[in-house]
């Protein structure tokens, strides 16, 4: 493994700092922890490293201070802040002094992970935009968007054109189109990219919570609230609200949202006075919401407020021209994370990649690339190592031995029906490791090696709402 990849966690917590070290590691990175500020500087300086994580409350020196020593040390590393106490004035705070990222407990594995991905993609960018008036290439070098799509450009484009503004922006797209991405580059661009970037995604919060994550609460509002809780409007004050999977709100919520929106002011549960918040919204959904409208699940006027700039992202299978492009993007970021040599594509390989339609879209090709790349040990990526269930365990074990002049290359309709066949044995494989653990989706997501949210995703695009049959 590189330095790119290589992070430093500091926690004073041992049970704290070994969730982190497995989560971070499982994500592909190697991590070196310290239990302290002290030891943590004396770390960095002796190492390199691609990123920080620290918690905030530590004795002796806090993350704060582990703030300000790593960026009089390399002012370009970024820096994610980790707590539980998260206020206003604190998030602010760390921001001005240089935060990449502020991350509040309780917070799930993907949460971590996006934070990381994105604040490293970040100083990517940083680098490169010193360097702009050199490029040469279509391919913007952000590390997550790999694109040479006219299309897409053009979208990226526009989001750098209007990111300035304070107009709110709704993304729209399929699942696994890389929506969140999108909001990100527009936040990196913006005059409030040096503000907390905030990110709420309204389909994973229980909805009788969600109001109070989003609003906060006063303390004694409530049975259990025994202190005050700032929502997640005020931690974003200033800066810019990410509302993920906006489809998914509550629609008594939706109103509540559209106050705060149009009178930029926040109710806190229990409070007595508003408070005002000045807040970037960028909303994403992969659902019709004119449908929704229609069908009276969505609120027209707040569908109304979020589109003033709407952003569609079209489907893998609407811009082929970058399949085989992200393809060898992600053969190179699994063989560095494995520490293997990196592999080619067959002639073959690339032409049944272009002729797949990619339900899942950029995560479901990265899957399959990633699994190419596990159980791939020639020179060469060839078909039966993307659709390995087409061919049989035989098939990978023993390479084909026609010599090449004699190989026949796949016709659409061929590759089409191994297209079919991976959809359906993925979809297959899911609802049976579902059925044997009850339908607990953190289970069964575990046993497949997938995250919860890819999960629901997928359920979603089976069209069961995240919902067993039993429940539906």
């Amino acid at each position: 493994m590189n330095n790119a990849e290589r992070l430093l966690v500091v926690d004073d917590d041992q049970s704290m700092r070994a969730a982190l070290y497995e989560s971070l590691t499982s994500c592909g990175y190697e991590v070196e922890t310290a239990e302290n500020g002290a030891d943590a500087l004396v770390k960095f300086k002796a190492g390199q490293f691609a990123g920080v994580v620290t918690d905030m409350r530590m004795p002796m020196m806090s993350g704060m201070d582990v703030l300000r020593g790593i960026k009089k040390i390399a002012p370009q590393t970024p820096v994610i802040l980790i707590t539980a106490y998260g206020t206003v004035n604190t998030a602010v705070e760390a921001m001005k002094e240089g935060a990449a990222e502020f991350i509040m407990k309780p917070f799930s594995l993907d949460d971590l992970e996006f934070a990381v991905k994105n604040v490293l993609a970040a100083s990517v960018q940083t680098n490169a935009d010193k360097a702009e008036g050199e490029e040469n290439s279509n391919i913007y070098p952000i590390k997550e968007i790999i694109t040479r799509d006219k299309k897409l450009l053009a979208i990226m484009d526009m989001l750098k054109n209007v990111a300035k503004s304070k107009s709110s922006i709704l993304i729209q797209g399929e699942s696994g189109t890389g929506k969140e991405l999108f909001a990100r580059y527009t936040y990196r661009h913006s005059n409030r990219r040096n503000m907390p970037f905030v990110a709420v995604n309204c389909a994973a919060i229980p909805a009788q919570l969600l109001e109070s994550e989003m609003f906060g609460f006063e303390k004694g509002a409530f049975t259990g609230a025994t202190v005050k809780k700032l929502g997640k409007f005020e931690l974003a004050n200033g800066g810019t609200l990410l509302l993920d999977e906006i489809s998914e709100m509550d629609v008594q919520l939706q109103a509540k949202l559209l106050r705060v929106i149009q009178e930029a002011e926040v109710d806190r549960v229990g409070g007595k006075m508003p408070i005002p918040v000045d807040v970037r919204i960028i909303a994403t959904t992969n659902a019709d919401l004119q449908y929704r409208t229609a069908q009276k699940t969505f609120r027209a006027d707040l569908y109304y407020r979020l589109n003033v700039i709407p952003v569609v992202v079209p489907p893998l299978r609407e811009r082929n021209g970058d399949v085989n492009l992200l393809a060898e993007h992600f053969i190179k970021k699994y063989s560095q994370v494995n520490e293997k040599k990196e592999p080619v594509l067959t002639d073959a390989a690339r032409a049944a990649l272009k002729s797949y339609s990619w339900p899942g879209n950029v995560r479901e090709l990265e899957n399959v690339i990633e699994r190419a790349v596990l159980i791939c040990n020639e020179p060469a990526i060839d078909t039966e190592y993307l659709f390995p269930e087409n061919t049989g365990t035989d098939s990978i074990v023993k390479k084909n031995t026609q010599p090449e002049e004699e190989m026949i290359m796949p016709n659409k309709s061929e590759q089409n029906e191994k297209a079919s066949t991976l959809y359906e044995m993925e979809k297959n494989m899911i609802f049976e490791t579902l059925n044997k653990f009850n339908w607990n989706k953190t289970k069964a997501a575990k046993i497949l090696g997938i995250s919860v949210r890819t999960m629901r995703n997928k359920l979603h695009e089976y069209g069961i709402n995240d919902l067993s049959p039993e429940e539906k």
